[in-house]
């Protein structure tokens, strides 16, 4: 029987003075380190790091949602250790995050750890009506911000994996449309790989782009006037997702070899998810102030 943690989401619910101060203390004793490990012991580029600022920037209320790609467990934190200190160190302005109850929550010291790290336990398999999925959106409707891998797990073969519809849910049944940011990176797995003995690497290369934030307000427009079901508006927004983190995802891709060279430093080698590309017609996400030029966007549509 595995470990009970029923008392968790009432917990973050209703945290009290004693839990905000250890939470306000692990949620920068984490950003600390992660910074250190990401900007410190390694070397990460980040692309478009301006977008991200702003969305952290946004006008009160406005809720949050990043979703990224997953291929190693240092994922989160260790994406966000590119943050301003001033977002590291507050627990108000940090992240909440999705983690998997079988893995992060298994014993009580564990799940102490990860709940003041504003980690949200999710049962794998038990659908998208769930008492994690519910915490975030309450989350999203107070305007803060919630991360999330929607894949699902950890990618570790780096295969196409289609997107689970909690993203959809989160999206559909937030009272004010969120703001909804696309992040990719490469090389977490190898700060981080998914192999024994699980030990931190340093001197290591990672990459990470922010896109633009995706506009939804048409399609859910659209999902409304048509009436259209939950399950045909969560698939409907998930599969944009999926599209425009594909996009990204073959931006950043050309980014990392125009850096690295045809070889792009291993990253791109043994991958079958680079197979599969987004739909012809889900607009183009550009890095930052960059606009592509007209052969730049025929080189969109053509991969």
């Amino acid at each position: 029987m595995g470990y009970d943690i029923g008392w968790i989401i009432p917990r973050l619910r209703s945290p009290g003075l004693l839990w905000n101060c250890a939470s306000s203390i692990t949620v920068a004793v984490v950003g600390l380190f992660s910074k250190i490990v990401i900007e410190w012991l390694n070397k990460t580029t980040v692309y478009n790091a301006e977008g991200l600022a702003r969305a952290l920037r946004r006008p009160p209320g406005v809720p949050l949602l990043t979703v990224s790609n997953h291929h190693s467990c240092f994922d989160d934190p260790g994406l966000w250790g590119v943050l301003e200190l001033r977002t590291l160190l507050s627990r108000r302005r940090m992240r909440w995050s999705l983690a998997a109850h079988d893995i992060c929550f298994t014993r009580a010291l564990h799940a102490a750890f990860f709940a003041l790290g504003k980690c949200v336990p999710v049962v794998r398999g038990a659908g998208v009506y769930q008492p994690a999925i519910d915490f975030c959106i309450e989350r999203l409707n107070r305007g803060e911000w919630v991360h999330i891998f929607p894949e699902g797990r950890v990618n570790v073969d780096k295969e196409h994996i289609r997107l689970k519809w909690g993203v959809g849910r989160m999206i559909g049944e937030c009272s004010r449309a969120p703001l909804v940011l696309p992040v990719w990176h490469e090389g977490m797995d190898r700060i981080l790989p998914n192999a024994e003995p699980y030990l931190l690497q340093f001197r290591r290369r990672a990459l990470l782009s922010v896109g633009q934030p995706i506009q939804l307000d048409s399609l859910l427009a659209s999902l409304r006037k048509s009436n259209a079901s939950e399950e045909e508006s969560r698939a409907a927004i998930t599969a944009r997702i999926q599209d425009e983190l594909l996009r990204l995802r073959n931006h950043t891709h050309r980014r990392l070899v125009a850096a690295a060279g045809p070889a792009a430093d291993g990253l791109l080698q043994h991958r079958t998810d680079i197979l599969t590309n987004p739909s012809d017609d889900a607009p183009y996400i550009s890095f930052g102030h960059e606009m592509p030029n007209g052969k730049e966007k025929e080189k969109e549509k053509d991969i």
